[in-house]
């Protein structure tokens, strides 16, 4: 079993930054991969940012390319998504995922039913 414990969310004014944390415990197979959803109340949980283990390979959602990075420590029981620029939209609870086979499609590694394992969320207010 997989357990996910995100943290670093918080308050910010438009234009800073924040780096969110989630911390995996369990094993995680080098097929799979995890991703930053995020979710606004009466919306649905929105695609943010994936990894592939196998390859590194990074995936963004068009709305943060350029201003979001997803990236993992040597270890892979952490993955971290900096947020720089932000702006007021992107005020959300943000949610990590994990799944054992991660699929390079962007029909699978955008939707939330592909993964396995979620964490708790954590809370990212943007002022303006």
């Amino acid at each position: 079993q997989v357990q996910l414990v995100e943290s670093g969310g918080g308050l910010v004014q438009a234009g800073g930054s924040l780096r969110l944390s989630c911390a995996a415990s369990g094993r995680i197979a080098s097929s799979g991969g995890m991703g930053w959803f995020r979710q606004v109340p009466g919306k649905e949980r929105e695609f943010v940012a994936a990894i592939r283990w196998s390859s590194g390979s990074t995936y963004y959602a068009d709305s943060v390319k350029g201003r979001f990075t997803i990236s993992t420590d040597n270890a892979k029981n952490t993955v971290f998504l900096q947020m720089n620029m932000l702006k007021a939209e992107d005020t959300a609870v943000y949610y990590c995922a994990a799944e054992q086979q991660f699929s390079p499609f962007l029909s699978m590694y955008t939707n939330s039913r592909s993964y396995d394992y979620w964490g708790q969320g954590t809370q990212v207010t943007v002022s303006s």
